[in-house]
Order: structure tokens, then C-alpha cells, then sequence
């Protein structure tokens, strides 16, 4: 068990748990919280998660975990770690579940008190053209052959069939592709999960959100961001379905069975990894790879469908949606670092965390060399959600990452016997807030009461200097499964 004595306070948001904490560790885990949210951590076992995490073998740097940190699959979600390229191990655990789940933002060119008397047939269209709850399937059935098609190319797929232009794939992280993704490596039962779940939220915590800019901090980026006051936008969160889930499932249990052939023990199994450079590794990333590539055209399609009934609302009072960005929080990529002064490749594992690059990095486009990279930070339902930028501190100080949300704090389940999915609708609601949702008792699980502050999560990361405020938005439509 772990105790704040065990902790060394580096600074007013920045805590270290120092390798010698533990024989097994090979680096120090550190975390970002303010003290008051450490004593909230320490309530679950997320800083053991951590520690386990720092135990990889080839891990390289330090183990990091976000101020939105809780419990995962063998990872905490919130946390980060680089391991040595090609020869440290790869573990799906910390990528989790969802591969590839990620957040965009579209933004208008109107003012949120200009269409206020739209919002409720703008949230009956949108809902209706986008599914959303458990297996709710889309009308983007796709063939096999199809399918294919969009894990090798992602959103370039989109752009061929005229769901998608070259400006958003611009905006998207990665430009909505990972070029090493091998679709034969995804097994027959992901395939066949993935046909009809294109286009579609799903549940959870994913979620489709009309707001509008209620705060800048930073007039300058805002401005090169196009963001201004008042402005109607539109936040997706979702990633790759049960497409996704059964390929995590799928390597989990191949590189459970051979771990131990080469040598690898763990504290925990489901920390289970392989070494990258071996056909289990290099087969999980070439299938994680396709799916984090299904999750990107999954977002571009659900932005389909959403300017169509954004088109069809508000015809020429509305203009277009844009898309300011899209970025991953359940990912690993190949990227190079630097380390005790020297540049190395790693392998950068993000399991509900953002990348947030800084200005004049080689990865971002054009439009964002001066500013650093837009980073989309949502909120819990009915709160605020944040736009942020990446800066070059950011880049030693927690490998180019950032927070990815709020971060729970209560169990499902808790949330479930604590919260009435009711009361909840209508108290969103007499705060004049829209909800649409599958499910009402789906609703508790996702009751801003479970989770953290999304204020206090986000004023850690901007005071550590690990991404900078630019923008505040809040809900004005929720659209949940």
C-alpha cells in the first residue's frame, strides 16, 4: 500500500515515487497532482498501477501519471511510458481497451445566441442520424473487403468516398493514418464486430457534446486556433468500438500464453507484454495500428453525419463545421525523444493521455508550427471541457503529454447506487442543458458527481507547464447511449 510518505514533493503539482521505492523498478514514477488531489489518488491502488508500470522491461525516462489518474488494465488510465525501441516490450495494457479513443472538435462560425432557439431540433437531428448506446449499429454497413480498406487507410478511405476532405485530414493527429497498420493481423471476430460500427458514439463515457466558448486565457492562440468568444462548437468523443476491444482481447491472451518464453515476469499479469521486435509485438502494433485507424474514420464519419443535420437545421445561417483537431488518448506510437541530452527512439504508450507536441515539432502541420498542437480536453458530462496547447517544456517534462479528461472517481457501479439517472436529466436540464440519451439509467454512471474537477485536472497540467490553457467551452447538448 502505498502512502504520501512515500512520495517525494517535487513541486506544488509534480510528486515522484523514486525507483529505489521498490527493488523491481527500473525508473522513478512521477505524478502530477496538486496535494489535494494526491489524497483522492491514494484512495485507490492507481499509484501502485504506476509503480508496476515502472517495472517494464526497457522502460526508458520515468513512469508518468496524469492528474486525471485512476485505475485501469494494468496500466492506470492516466499513465505514460516510453520503452526502448525496438527492443523494450510493447503491452496492450497500456494502450487499454479502447484503442484509439479519442476526442475532436468541429467549430462554426456562429454564435451560440444566435441559433439558442435551434438547439432542441438541432439535438433531435443529430441524435437521430448519429447511434449511439451498446451494439447500436450504423447505416455505414461495410463489406469485409471494405473494412479492410479503412484499418489500412483510415481517414484517406473517408476522403476517396467524399465523407471527409483534405482539410480535415490535415487536423487530424497522425493525418488520421498509421501507415504500419496490417489488417490480416485483425482476427475474423474483431472484423466481424467492426462491419456496422462505423459512424456510431457507442457508451460509456462517449459522448457527443454542442457547446460554445465560454472563456479564452489566451487571445493570441485562440485567434490562430479560429476560436472566439461565444462560439458554437462541437466535441466527439469516441474511438474504435468493439472492433477495437476484441483486438486488445485477442493480443492479451497470445501474449499471455507466450510471455514467459521470453523471459519476461511481471507484478501484475495484466501488465502482459511482448518485446516489440518479436512477432507477437510486432503483429499486436500492426493491429493496433488498423484499429487506432478505424477509430479516426469513425470520428470523420459521426462528422458526417453531424454537418448534415447541422446543414439541414440551420441551411445557410449555420456556415460550416470545421474541424480544429482531433487527437488520441489510448495509443502507442513509435516517436523519438530526448533523453540524458541524446535523441532516441522509443515506443511512447498513452493510455488515457494526450499528446500535446509544441511549437516547431516536425509532426504537427503547418498551421500549428507557432502555436503547439490544439489539445481537446473533455470534461464529465454537463461540466466544461478545455482546449489547450502543447508546449516545449511539455516535451522533457512528461514525453509531449498531457491529461485526457477528468478522470473518474467513482466506480460505475458506485455511481449507479449513489445517483438516479432521473434527477440527473432534469437537474442538467434546469441548468439549461440538453441531454439525449439511450439509456437514462446509463446516465449515473457518467454523472459529473464521478468523476474529478476538470478545472482542478486542468489548472495541474497548465501550472507543470505540460500543455497551456487557451480556451474554455461549455455544454449546451448532450448526446449520450
Amino acid at each position: 500500500m502505498i502512502v504520501k510518505a512515500n512520495l517525494q514533493k517535487l513541486s506544488s503539482v509534480l510528486w515522484q515515487i523514486p525507483k529505489s521505492f521498490r527493488s523491481d523498478m527500473n525508473v522513478d514514477a512521477k505524478i502530477f497532482a496538486s496535494e489535494e488531489m494526491l489524497d483522492e489518488i491514494l484512495n485507490d491502488q492507481s499509484l501502485e498501477q504506476i509503480v508496476n508500470v515502472a517495472t517494464l522491461p526497457g522502460i526508458i525516462g520515468s513512469a508518468y501519471a496524469m492528474p486525471d489518474i485512476h485505475e485501469g488494465y494494468g496500466f492506470p488510465i492516466g499513465g505514460v511510458a516510453a520503452t526502448k525501441f525496438p527492443d523494450g516490450v510493447i503491452s496492450p495494457g497500456g494502450i487499454g481497451y479502447d484503442i484509439n479513443c479519442g476526442v475532436r472538435l468541429l467549430k462554426s462560425n456562429v454564435d451560440i445566441n444566435s441559433i439558442k432557439s435551434y438547439l432542441e431540433s438541432l439535438a433531435r437531428e443529430i441524435y437521430k442520424r448519429v447511434p449511439s448506446g451498446v451494439g447500436r449499429g450504423s447505416e455505414f454497413v461495410l463489406t469485409v473487403t471494405e473494412l479492410d480498406q479503412v484499418l489500412k487507410y483510415g481517414v484517406e478511405w473517408a476522403l476517396n468516398k467524399n465523407f471527409a476532405t483534405q482539410h480535415d485530414i490535415q487536423n487530424i493527429e497522425s493525418g488520421g493514418r498509421l501507415e504500419n497498420a496490417n489488417p490480416n493481423l485483425v482476427s475474423d471476430q474483431a472484423k466481424k464486430r467492426g462491419l456496422d460500427q462505423l459512424g456510431t458514439l457507442g457508451a460509456g463515457n462517449h459522448f457527443l457534446e454542442i457547446g460554445f466558448v465560454e472563456q479564452i486565457y489566451d487571445k493570441e492562440i485562440a485567434n490562430q486556433f479560429g476560436l472566439f468568444e461565444n462560439q458554437v462548437t462541437i466535441l466527439i468523443h469516441t474511438g474504435s468500438r468493439g472492433l477495437g476491444h476484441q483486438v486488445a482481447t485477442d493480443y492479451i491472451k497470445i501474449m499471455m500464453q507466450k510471455m514467459s518464453d521470453y523471459g519476461i515476469q511481471v507484478p501484475d499479469r495484466e501488465l502482459v507484454c511482448a518485446p516489440f521486435n518479436c512477432p507477437e509485438g510486432e503483429n499486436y502494433f500492426a493491429a493496433m495500428a488498423a484499429s487506432a485507424n478505424f477509430a479516426w474514420t469513425n470520428r470523420q464519419m459521426i462528422t458526417y453525419a453531424v454537418r448534415q443535420g447541422w446543414k439541414k437545421e440551420l441551411g445557410l445561417l449555420g456556415g460550416e463545421l470545421e474541424l480544429l483537431y482531433d487527437v488520441a488518448h489510448n495509443i502507442a506510437k513509435i516517436e523519438t525523444h530526448e533523453f540524458d541530452g541524446k535523441s532516441k527512439k522509443v515506443i511512447l504508450h498513452r493510455k488515457g493521455a494526450t499528446r500535446a507536441f509544441p511549437p516547431n515539432h516536425p509532426d504537427l502541420p503547418p498551421q500549428y508550427q507557432k502555436t503547439g498542437q490544439p489539445v481537446l480536453i473533455p470534461g464529465s458530462m454537463g461540466t466544461a471541457s478545455y482546449v489547450l496547447a502543447g508546449t516545449q517544456a511539455g516535451m522533457t517534462a512528461s514525453l509531449g503529454s498531457t491529461c485526457h479528461g477528468a478522470g473518474r472517481k467513482m466506480s460505475r457501479h458506485a455511481a449507479k447506487k449513489e445517483i438516479h439517472g432521473k434527477a440527473l436529466k432534469a437537474e442538467l436540464e434546469q441548468k439549461g442543458i440538453i441531454i439525449r440519451a439511450g439509456s437514462i439509467p446509463g446516465l449515473s454512471e457518467e454523472a459529473p458527481a464521478a468523476y474529478k474537477d476538470v478545472d482542478e485536472v486542468v489548472q495541474v497540467v497548465h501550472e507543470a507547464g505540460i500543455a497551456k490553457k487557451i480556451a474554455r467551452l461549455r455544454p449546451c447538448v448532450v448526446i449520450k447511449g
